[in-house]
């Protein structure tokens, strides 16, 4: 985010990257929740700033050490390797998922995991092609893209701005497969009407609010135990302007405050629920000539690398940040430590900070 990048502009490492990001977001939670510091850019995260951070653990040095790929590097999370599949190809992760652990080892049903991704070609995230796990253990997931081409037969002018699949590669639709949902489930799961769903999403004005939208109407009638969900408005900065980068900033700071909102105000989560907020990877840094700063990540310098994670909920010290270094393949290893699942094929550690 562009607060975080101004504070590191200057680092070369990503320990570099932690040591100046560390000491902006220390400074805040000394002179307490909802103080503004001068620190370009922070007037873009305030409910993050304001809300989030005060409640939760924060990392600072979070480093992905895989492929710069938006799919690849959301598998990676997912499966706590750092998955070598084709960015743009509609493949599932080679390595089991968060999801499949979770309900092999728990012997969980169908409905306790959930995906809920903005982009089509997110379609196979839900379980890997490992033999031992794949078919039938995997998460539910749900395109609400998909859902609403279905709803509007194919769309039209009125839902354009939400149909819209993938910045950096506008002209790539992978051909849809794997566990995605059916549009007659939207009734039968979501208890929604095509009606009522085209209605609500008139109101809309970004995908991202869309998948929200989804997530709580699923924690309403389903209250699965695991549910995840990916947030791309803020890939629009592949458009190359600044501004919508900055609008994709904005709403998802928003969005993220309204999700723990709504845990909070249900009664199947709060009280009783984790919620782990985390970029995929960064974006180049701006004095990089290899790169085109926040428009591409492509680099593989230390910002495009080197991102941060909180955690705030059930079980987490409030207020506290943490410097030092680990990757972001830890965090399936760490649901599995927190929730009592083996995650034996991730390449990550538990988090100690959080167990």
């Amino acid at each position: 985010m562009g607060w975080a990048r101004l504070a590191a502009a200057n680092a070369s490492t990503p320990q570099e990257v932690a040591r100046q990001l560390a000491w902006t977001r220390r400074e805040f939670l000394r002179t307490g929740a909802g103080l503004a510091l001068s620190s370009e850019g922070q007037e873009n995260i305030p409910h993050l700033m304001r809300e989030l951070i005060p409640q939760s653990a924060f990392f600072t040095q979070v480093v992905n050490r895989g492929i710069l790929g938006h799919y690849v590097a959301t598998a990676s999370l997912a499966t706590g390797v750092y998955e070598t599949i084709n960015n743009f190809a509609s493949l599932p992760p080679e390595h089991p998922t968060v999801f499949e652990y979770f309900r092999k080892d728990l012997k969980r049903p169908a409905s306790d995991a959930w995906v809920v991704a903005p982009s089509n070609g997110f379609n196979r995230i839900g379980e890997s092609s490992h033999r031992s796990y794949g078919p039938g253990l995997g998460a539910k997931v749900i395109l609400p893209k998909h859902l609403l081409t279905a709803a509007t037969s194919g769309g039209g002018p009125d839902y354009e701005h939400l149909l819209r699949d993938n910045y950096e590669t506008p002209f790539h639709t992978p051909e849809l497969a794997g566990s995605e949902f059916e549009l007659q489930q939207l009734g039968m799961m979501l208890k929604l009407s095509v009606d009522d769903f085209k209605a609500h999403a008139l109101t809309l004005s970004s995908p991202d609010e869309l998948s929200v939208y989804i997530v709580r109407q699923l924690m309403r009638q389903q209250a699965p135990s695991l549910l995840w969900i990916t947030m791309h408005d803020i890939d629009i900065a592949h458009a190359g302007a600044y501004s919508l980068y900055i609008d994709g900033i904005r709403r998802t700071d928003r969005l993220c405050a309204d999700l723990w909102k709504t845990i909070e105000s249900e009664p199947e989560y709060a009280g009783k629920t984790t919620l782990f907020i985390l970029p995929d990877f960064g974006r180049d840094a701006d004095d990089d000539s290899g790169g085109n700063g926040f428009q591409h990540h492509r680099t593989g310098d230390a910002l495009s690398r080197t991102t941060w994670m909180m955690a705030l909920g059930a079980g987490v010290r409030e207020g506290v940040v943490f410097d030092r270094p680990m990757e972001s393949t830890d965090l399936v290893p760490t649901l599995g430590s927190m929730l009592g699942f083996s995650t034996s094929l991730a390449q990550g550690k538990p988090i100690p900070e959080l167990l």
